[in-house]
């Protein structure tokens, strides 16, 4: 009894360290089915992303074709000037820049939200801060020393970190000093949107199979009618 209560205290310790050397993820609204978001979320990231990242699993067809957008608003509001509809959405960015200015290439973003997942991606463009220390001037509370600048600090405005003492240990929490063209609400819509489209951009037949999804189960449904009845016919006379 004695090892297990040292056991349990063991793990309730262990749990604390990590809770406190962890970073709390905010939670992102995501909703794929939500195409007005999406059309939003693929204009932000052609606007603030393009320059630098790639997303080639995916063309603004498909995005027309999803979200049942004309093919020419598609290319008027989201495409930058001069791309074809069934073109792939390329960054300008060419490897030899990239590795000049960022000491690497930045990586393709078609999948990004399925590795990392949404919440960390929305976490982490909420979370940079003011850091001189930094070649761009800032760093990020989710992913330390990150070599990418803040592509939305235009928007959300300054934020700066600041260490507090708790019964945990210490926590930085980020303080906005200088306000952005964004209110604090328009900016976490914004970037809920952006976010939105690359979870739908890491699977974009997941639109199709979720519409698919409800006549399966009505399917389903009429199935085990059908099936309880022809049990009750084929029981009926063993009773």
């Amino acid at each position: 009894m004695k090892n297990l209560i040292t056991l349990l205290l063991l793990l309730i310790l262990s749990f604390g360290a990590y809770a406190s050397e962890g970073v709390e993820l905010q939670e992102a609204d995501v909703d794929v089915g939500d195409k007005a978001s999406l059309l939003r979320g693929a204009k932000h990231f052609v606007t603030y992303c393009l320059g630098c990242h790639s997303m080639k699993q995916i063309r603004y067809l498909r995005i027309a074709l999803d979200t049942h957008a004309d093919e020419k608003e598609v290319l008027t509001d989201i495409a930058p000037l001069g791309a074809s509809i069934y073109d792939q959405i390329h960054s300008a960015m060419n490897k030899h820049d990239a590795e000049k200015w960022f000491g690497t290439q930045p990586p393709d973003l078609s999948l990004i939200a399925r590795s990392r997942g949404a919440d960390w991606l929305y976490s982490y463009l909420k979370s940079y801060y003011s850091d001189k220390s930094r070649p761009f001037g800032v760093n990020n509370l989710v992913f330390e020393d990150t070599a990418m600048p803040n592509p939305l600090w235009q928007l959300q405005g300054e934020q700066h970190a600041v260490t507090r003492k708790t019964i945990y240990g210490d926590r930085v929490d980020l303080v906005l000093e200088k306000e952005g063209a964004l209110s604090e609400k328009e900016f976490d819509l914004m970037v809920n949107d952006l976010v939105n489209f690359l979870v739908y951009a890491g699977e974009p037949a997941q639109l199709e199979r979720q519409g698919m999804g409800k006549y399966v189960l009505i399917f389903l449904f009429l199935f085990l009618v059908l099936a309880y009845l022809l049990k009750k016919e084929y029981w009926k006379d063993i009773h």
